[in-house]
């Protein structure tokens, strides 16, 4: 549902809250690492819908180690031959990880199917088997929580504007991006098949509206935190060891170095 100025969150406090809600994600991640847990959270929805900065809020803080992105590129030759699934197989997490899939497997039921990228048969395949995958997923003790990101027609040609103008986020834009302008309806019947095979009781579908970025980002990151059941798990308190002495050491001269020359003295 679109928002207009009146009702969008203040940056004030849209900025305390996020702090809020990040100071937690670190807590569930903790919990995730040390309990041995395993989730995976998919993000999927309309171009420039704010997927990427849902994520980046998310995994802001968050050790790397334990918290990762897999946003795949198109699949090579090989992996055309392979079980459609396979290849997201293997990026799934093991113990104490989480795994955050920008776009995932479900391209199979939106820009390929769109697109004509897959056949008919492959497709009709993918909303078949998609809930068996999750649900032995599922099964085994992964937790997967999905999401949806929505934007009207209005808010996203402004964000492609937005980015046509703007150099440092030009990149966002590729020219299947732009085509898909041109096919808003058949994207919105894709989204919709989707949702009626893959809208399961194990693995249901979140919608994220996606016009206020802030109250998106707000809405998305709570509500993660409410459906993984994580406990702030306390850690033994660190302590900064002394700094030995520096008894029989010697530093070298400095002009044995190459340091990076002081760009921002010329700037003062």
């Amino acid at each position: 549902m679109p928002h207009d100025e009146a009702t969008k969150v203040p940056r004030k406090l849209y900025e305390s809250e996020l702090r809020r809600l990040q100071a937690e994600l670190v807590k569930m991640k903790e919990w995730v690492r040390t309990t041995g847990e395993r989730l995976v959270v998919v993000f999927e929805g309309r171009d420039a819908a704010g997927k990427g900065g849902v994520i980046k809020r998310i995994t802001e803080y968050l050790n790397p180690r334990v918290a990762r992105i897999v946003a795949l590129p198109a699949p090579t030759d090989r992996q055309r031959g392979q079980w459609y699934f396979q290849r997201y197989v293997e990026h799934l997490p093991t113990k104490g990880e989480i795994v955050i899939f920008d776009r995932s497997w479900y391209n199979r039921a939106g820009v390929e199917h769109v697109m004509g990228f897959c056949t008919a048969d492959e497709y009709r395949r993918f909303l078949q088997q998609c809930p068996i995958f999750e649900r032995l997923l599922v099964d085994d003790g992964l937790r997967l929580v999905k999401y949806w990101f929505s934007v009207s027609d209005e808010e996203q040609e402004r964000r492609f504007r937005s980015r046509l103008e703007d150099p440092l986020r030009s990149w966002k834009l590729s020219p299947m991006d732009l085509d898909a302008r041109s096919r808003w309806v058949e994207y919105s019947k894709a989204k919709d098949e989707m949702f009626v095979h893959t809208d399961t009781p194990e693995a249901p579908w979140y919608v994220v509206e996606g016009d206020d970025k802030r109250r998106a980002r707000l809405n998305c990151i709570h509500h993660l935190l409410t459906v993984v059941p994580y406990e702030d798990v306390v850690e033994v308190p660190l302590e900064l060891p002394p700094r030995p002495k520096e008894s029989e050491y010697q530093r070298p001269p400095r002009d044995l170095f190459h340091y990076v020359p002081d760009y921002t003295a010329t700037l003062l």
